[in-house]
């Protein structure tokens, strides 16, 4: 039936029902909205990660007020020890702290998803008709945005501090840049451990074993020339290392080959090895 207008006797218009076959027709196969393509869906739940960082800023701390402890704090304390002053110490250490930071803050990641496994939300992911990587491959380009963050929160308190990077912009540029592939291709570690461990502090705790090493037995914070030669053998051998040289060099205004060639095959390595682990995880779970 037809909608009537409002008489002047205040009754109130009818609502218009549609017919048998106007529903039919509304809702004819052939009418659906189409299936979403991958990276339709990929951007949709990148978008997600965005808006719980709205709904709860809190999520920031790690990549804003951490960044600036851990510049101000290693800065001051080994400046005046390691460099003829603070200042100077800078200039070889912002690139380190830029990359130890940025790469920590890569497990939470993880955390997040074993979270979201708990609470069963990505059980209704997984009903959704949508290509099924969607949520971890969103979930983690929506992280890049932190990633992106907080390299840019160290790099402004760095140069407020003194540092001046020789290879201007273009250097600071191509330097985040392989910062956050690697830490893209780093992710993907942490999302397969939050799919096969319990809960969100076993995570942490396993992440946090792995990043110590890693990021603190490496050259970020001394030439590795100073260390025991046992210990230069691994430091040579560290993925972190080869990805500090590398944003090092870039910010420098040169070239380290031999350490961005590691640092791609490292990346690759990451992708391949435990991005098929977690697929083949998530897909059976």
């Amino acid at each position: 039936m037809s909608s009537d207008t409002a008489t002047s006797s205040g009754r109130a218009p009818s609502v218009y029902v549609p017919s048998t076959e106007a529903l039919a027709t509304i809702l004819a196969p052939g009418q659906r909205p189409p299936r979403p393509s991958p990276l339709a869906a990929s951007l949709a739940f990148s978008w997600r990660a965005l808006l719980k960082i709205k709904h709860v800023p809190e999520q920031l701390f790690d990549v804003t007020a951490f960044p600036i402890i851990m510049v101000l704090m290693f800065t001051y304390l080994f400046g005046g020890a390691l460099a003829d002053s603070p200042r100077d110490y800078l200039q070889f250490f912002l690139p380190g702290i830029m990359v130890t930071s940025v790469v920590m803050i890569t497990m939470y990641t993880g955390v997040g998803l074993n979270t979201d496994i708990e609470k069963g939300v990505f059980d209704r992911f997984r009903t959704l008709p949508v290509w099924r990587p969607a949520a971890l491959v969103g979930m983690i380009v929506g992280d890049v945005l932190r990633y992106i963050l907080a390299a840019v929160v160290i790099l402004t308190v760095g140069l407020v501090l003194g540092f001046r990077p020789d290879g201007g912009v273009l250097g600071v540029l191509a330097g985040i840049g392989l910062l956050v592939i690697f830490s893209f291709a780093f992710s993907w570690v942490w999302t397969f451990f939050g799919l096969v461990l319990r809960s969100e502090k076993s995570v942490m705790g396993v992440s946090m074993m792995v990043l110590f090493p890693l990021t603190f037995l490496s050259n970020v914070f001394v030439d590795p020339s100073t260390m025991p030669g046992w210990l230069q053998a691994f430091v040579k051998a560290n993925p972190i290392t080869h990805l500090v040289s590398s944003v090092r060099a870039a910010m420098g205004g040169t070239t380290d080959a031999s350490s961005m060639t590691w640092m791609v095959v490292w990346s690759a390595l990451f992708i391949v090895v435990f991005g098929t682990l977690t697929m083949y995880r998530y897909n059976r779970r």
